[in-house]
C-alpha cells in the first residue's frame, strides 16, 4: 500500500463566481488523522473534494508527495487516494460483495476477475465494517446505515495510502458510529494511512483526530492539536452561540457542550421535585 503526503497549498475554490474557500492550506500525513470541522457552508467538504480531485481548483495546487495531482491519471490517483462520500446511489440488482468489489477497480486487470489479492482486500474490508454476513444480500434490501457501511467497505477495499472520508458516521446508530471512529484510528495507527475526515460532530472530532482544522467562512480559524483548537472561545465565535468545553474526569476526553436557550433538564430530579 503506497503512502504519501497529500497536500493542498493556498487553495482557492469557487462555485461559479462565488469563492467558498479562500487560500486554505492543509496537509495529510501518513499515520495521522486530520479532521476538518466547522459550520455548514464553511468549506470543509469542498476542501476535501478538491483534495480528491473532484472540485476544480481556481488557485493554489494539490500535490501527492512531490507530484501535482494534475499530472496523474485517474487510475494512478485512485491507486493511492480513496474518497468516501455520502452522495452515492445504491446500485440495483447487485449483491453487497459485488458492490465492495467496485473498490478494487483501480487494481483490476482488463477483463479479469478478482485475483487472490483482490479477494483478500474485499474480505478485510467487509470484516472491518461488519458486513461480512451480508455478502450475498441484494443491496436493495439494506437500510441506509447498512448501505453506508457497504460503501465504506468499497473504499477500504481500494487499500490506498490516503483515505478521505466525508461524514462517515452520518446515518449510523451509536454502535457503528463508534466502530467507524475506531476503524479510522486503525487506518492511521495500524495501516499508516494519511486520513482526512470531515465531521459535524465535534465530540467525534476530538475523539479521533490528531489534528483539527476549524474552518469558518472558507478560511482557517484555527488548526492544530484538538485541545488547542476545540476551545470554548474558538467554537463560540465560529458557531455563533455559547459553547462550553471541559474534560471528562474519567476518560480525559474533551466534552463539548453547546448551550441553547433552554436549561438542560436535570435527569436526577424526581417528578415531585419538578412539581414543587
Amino acid at each position: 500500500m503506497p503512502t504519501s503526503v497529500l497536500r493542498g497549498d493556498q487553495l482557492v475554490l469557487r462555485y461559479g463566481r462565488t469563492t467558498v474557500v479562500h487560500g486554505v492550506s492543509a496537509v495529510l500525513t501518513p499515520g495521522r488523522v486530520t479532521a476538518l470541522v466547522g459550520p455548514n457552508g464553511s468549506g470543509k467538504s469542498t476542501l476535501l473534494r478538491a483534495l480528491a480531485r473532484l472540485h476544480h481548483v481556481d488557485g493554489g495546487g494539490v500535490h501527492l508527495g512531490e507530484r501535482p495531482v494534475s499530472s496523474l491519471t485517474v487510475r494512478q490517483f485512485a491507486r493511492e487516494v480513496t474518497l468516501f462520500t455520502q452522495a452515492r446511489q445504491a446500485p440495483h440488482g447487485l449483491t453487497v460483495n459485488e458492490v465492495v468489489w467496485f473498490g478494487r477497480h483501480p487494481h483490476r486487470r482488463r477483463f479479469a476477475g478478482p485475483s487472490t489479492e483482490d479477494r483478500g482486500a474485499i474480505d478485510r474490508a467487509m470484516r472491518a465494517t461488519g458486513i461480512e454476513d451480508k455478502a450475498e444480500r441484494p443491496v436493495g434490501e439494506l437500510s441506509g446505515g447498512e448501505m453506508q457501511r457497504v460503501w465504506l467497505a468499497a473504499c477500504l477495499a481500494q487499500e490506498t495510502g490516503v483515505v478521505l472520508l466525508d461524514e462517515p458516521t452520518n446515518h449510523l446508530d451509536l454502535r457503528y458510529q463508534i466502530e467507524t471512529l475506531d476503524l479510522v484510528r486503525d487506518l492511521a495507527g495500524e495501516r499508516g494511512a494519511a486520513v482526512g475526515i470531515v465531521l459535524h460532530d465535534l465530540d467525534h472530532a476530538a475523539r479521533v483526530a490528531d489534528t483539527v482544522v476549524l474552518l469558518h467562512r472558507g478560511r482557517i480559524h484555527a488548526a492544530g492539536d484538538p485541545l488547542d483548537v476545540l476551545t470554548a472561545g474558538n467554537l463560540s465565535e465560529v458557531y455563533g452561540l455559547r459553547v462550553d468545553v471541559g474534560t471528562d474526569p474519567r476518560t480525559g476526553r474533551l466534552r463539548i457542550d453547546p448551550v441553547g436557550r433552554h436549561p438542560v433538564r436535570n435527569l436526577h430530579t424526581t417528578p415531585k421535585e419538578k412539581i414543587a
